[in-house]
């Protein structure tokens, strides 16, 4: 499954380590350190020119094509979404009301 984090950007939810709400991860000395560093490194994709209320830490693996291993990536997204909505989008369970039938009659 997917989570759509604003403008053109989706991700796949197994990919997803953390959504934080942005103004009370800022209070945190660490988590600003964090930031920095992901700054630093080129981590952050702003997603859109909205102002931010979200951060979405996500890490992927990607494929080389010499290799069979493959390297992770982490980005950091700065959503224009809040982290409530985000989080509440992550955890739908099933979005399609006809196979919840089906799962009401082993109860």
């Amino acid at each position: 499954m997917f989570l759509h984090l604003g403008g053109e950007v989706v991700v796949n939810k197994k990919d997803i380590i953390a959504i934080l709400d942005i103004t009370s991860t800022l209070i945190s000395k660490d988590t600003r350190d964090f930031l920095k560093v992901c700054e630093e490194e080129g981590f952050i994709e702003e997603i859109s020119q909205e102002e931010p209320r979200a951060f979405v830490v996500v890490e992927r693996l990607e494929k080389r094509a010499r290799s069979y291993k493959g390297v992770r990536k982490v980005t950091v997204y700065k959503s224009p979404i809040s982290a409530v909505t985000l989080q509440k989008r992550a955890s739908c369970k099933n979005i399609f009301p006809l196979e919840q039938e089906g799962l009401d009659s082993f109860k």
